[in-house]
């Protein structure tokens, strides 16, 4: 617990204002023993530099660690934890599973070990080895399993901020006096706030001189507090700026919360982590519209937004105390910053530190502002980025069309009318369950008697699953469009389980793309990710504008056949991506 709470937004505010008494790293400890690397002079970095061809890339391993330190100055630390491949490790595969899996928004991982920098006679801080227990990496599983529920618990918290405005749009129509279109407009601009947020937020938690923290504590404040104008909120124009405003706030989230579980976990479980955190991510709107539903027909459309204030703001005070920094740049560059204060020794310097120094302002815009456009623009990328735009906003459109089924056809009331969402829940814990089962049993297996035959796995594999997955969206809004009789015939079941039957079609669909396109692309990570997130969100913050329209017009079993036809369309075009992707990356000038 004294480690979490160092590494936290306000234990390192309480360290940093102490001078290092209050919540001491151990290199801040009176006990601590200096590695006698790192009391070297500028000569003495410069003249080992030209000795040795591997200088440049000096680093404190665990063998020098354990001459220059006594046990008692590490016997407060926690026991490191030694992470090992098992049935992973052949070297083909590897390959592979490193990029595929620190590019689930991690982007890769670069060590002083493998990269060929040239680090201008400074240095290098790097880990004490391996089993350094600051990497995050070597936490104990119990610690990465804390870290990890606050993931979600910040995915859940800022993700459930928009389906909870649904079961208040009527009485906001009352309210102002204003069309069921302008009053959706709350739901549409928080989904367009969190598509474009990402394309300025993220880039911030990209920079080891920031980390991941700062953005995510600094936004979630801001966005607990905005609830409270929110839901006092006297006008609709006020509400609907507030709407767009804290949807930009709580973009972080949802753009990098899958990058911080790629930050602590062995890259062989990076996939079923994910998987995990994306559950966070599916809970919250689905309990939206039954958390709302209630409160609102309670309380009034205010109240729903007051029960988001809570939650965020619960959120942003258990964070604010437990959740550490884990990018590990982050992490080394604090290190270096308290040897450079212990030593005095203005030579020493994290990689990132030496990286950072030579970026301009130019390079940073054309990589995060510019070039998530170019990369949109290839052929393979633009029909992915569409394909799960349509299902994310065929997903948003449930919204819309549950209130016309169970409401106006099968009498729900109050918050009852929510409970129907409970369908698409259990859906996706059984979606996990088959994705999990799929990883071990399947596709890991697969990737390795591919390898131990000397050839590499084909990134195409990981869109065998976005195939499966394809096909039961379509089966999914024919059952539940049909099964919604106008005269209530059919049990109510029936639309609940058809709509249940969507999240593996979703679930399993972004699962495997937001695979495919970082291992595609690997040295474009973040862009590729950030225009992907541009690009669905804001497809999908178009649908509810009409979609009660839609469906009015056309009937829930036509509509639901139409938006069925759309996506049986994709799958021909998915199949021919996975027969010949390979061909279409050879002609791009940015796949690998």
């Amino acid at each position: 617990m004294f480690d979490i709470l160092r590494e936290s937004t306000v234990g390192g505010l309480l360290n940093r204002v102490s001078g290092g008494r209050i919540l001491p790293f151990p290199d801040q400890r009176p006990d601590f023993v200096i590695p006698a690397k790192y009391l070297a002079t500028s000569s003495m970095a410069s003249t080992s530099s030209s000795s040795s061809p591997s200088a440049n890339l000096t680093r404190v391993n665990s063998h020098e660690t354990a001459v220059n330190t006594p046990k008692n100055a590490q016997s407060d630390l926690p026991a490191p934890v030694s992470e090992k491949m098992t049935g992973l490790e052949v070297s083909k595969f590897d390959t592979m599973q490193t990029q595929t899996e620190s590019s689930l928004e991690a982007g890769p991982e670069v060590t002083a070990e493998k990269a060929e920098f040239d680090t201008k006679g400074f240095v290098l801080v790097d880990w004490y080895g391996d089993d350094d227990p600051e990497n995050p990496r070597n936490w104990s599983f119990r610690k990465r399993s804390f870290v990890l529920a606050q993931i979600m618990l910040l995915t859940f918290s800022v993700y459930i901020g928009s389906a909870i405005y649904t079961a208040s749009t009527f009485l906001i129509m009352e309210e102002f006096n204003v069309s069921e279109v302008v009053a959706t407009l709350g739901l549409s601009l928080f989904i367009e706030g969190y598509a474009i947020g990402p394309m300025l937020l993220s880039p911030l938690q990209e920079l080891p001189s920031i980390g991941r923290n700062p953005p995510y504590i600094i936004t979630l404040i801001l966005f607990a507090l905005l609830q409270i104008p929110t839901a006092l909120s006297k006008n609709i124009g006020t509400l609907l700026a507030l709407r767009f405003i804290t949807g930009f706030l709580g973009s972080p989230a949802l753009a990098t919360g899958g990058a911080s579980v790629g930050d602590i976990f062995p890259q062989h479980h990076v996939p079923y982590t994910i998987g995990l955190w994306a559950m966070g991510a599916v809970a919250g709107p689905v309990m939206g519209p039954i958390v709302g539903g209630f409160a609102a027909a309670a309380k009034g459309w205010r109240w729903p937004l007051w029960e988001l204030a809570w939650i965020s703001g619960f959120s942003a005070v258990f964070l604010s105390f437990f959740f550490p920094e884990t990018l590990g740049d982050t992490i080394l560059l604090k290190r270096a910053q308290r040897l450079r204060k212990l030593t005095g020794n203005e030579n020493l310097r994290s990689m990132s530190e030496i990286k950072q120094a030579e970026m301009t302002p130019s390079a940073v815009a054309v990589e995060y502002l510019v070039r998530p456009f170019q990369l949109m623009m290839e052929p393979v990328v633009l029909f992915l980025n569409l394909y799960l735009g349509l299902a994310y906003a065929v997903f948003y459109l449930w919204f819309e069309a549950f209130p016309i089924v169970f409401v106006d056809i099968y009498h729900f009331q109050g918050g009852i009318a929510g409970l129907p969402f409970i369908g698409i829940l259990v859906g996706a814990i059984v979606s996990y369950t088959f994705y999990v089962l799929y990883l071990k049993y399947y596709l890991f297996p697969r990737f390795g008697r591919i390898a131990s035959q000397g050839e590499q796995p084909q990134q195409e594999e990981w869109l065998r699953l976005a195939i499966i997955a394809g096909t039961m969206i379509p089966i999914s809004l024919l059952v539940f469009g049909w099964t919604s009789r106008p005269d209530g015939s059919v049990h109510w079941i029936f639309p609940i389980i058809g709509a249940g039957m969507y999240m593996p079609g979703i679930y399993l669909l972004f699962q495997s793309i937001l695979v495919y396109l970082p291992v595609s692309y690997p040295n474009y990570v973040a862009s590729i990710l950030a225009g992907n997130d541009l690009m669905r969100s804001s497809v999908a913050a178009a649908f509810p504008l009409f979609g009660r329209a839609f469906f009015k017009a056309l009937g829930v079993g036509p509509g639901s056949s139409l938006l069925a036809g759309v996506a049986a369309l994709m799958l021909p075009v998915l199949y021919t991506l996975y027969r010949y992707g390979s061909r279409l990356r050879e002609m791009s000038k940015f796949a690998q």
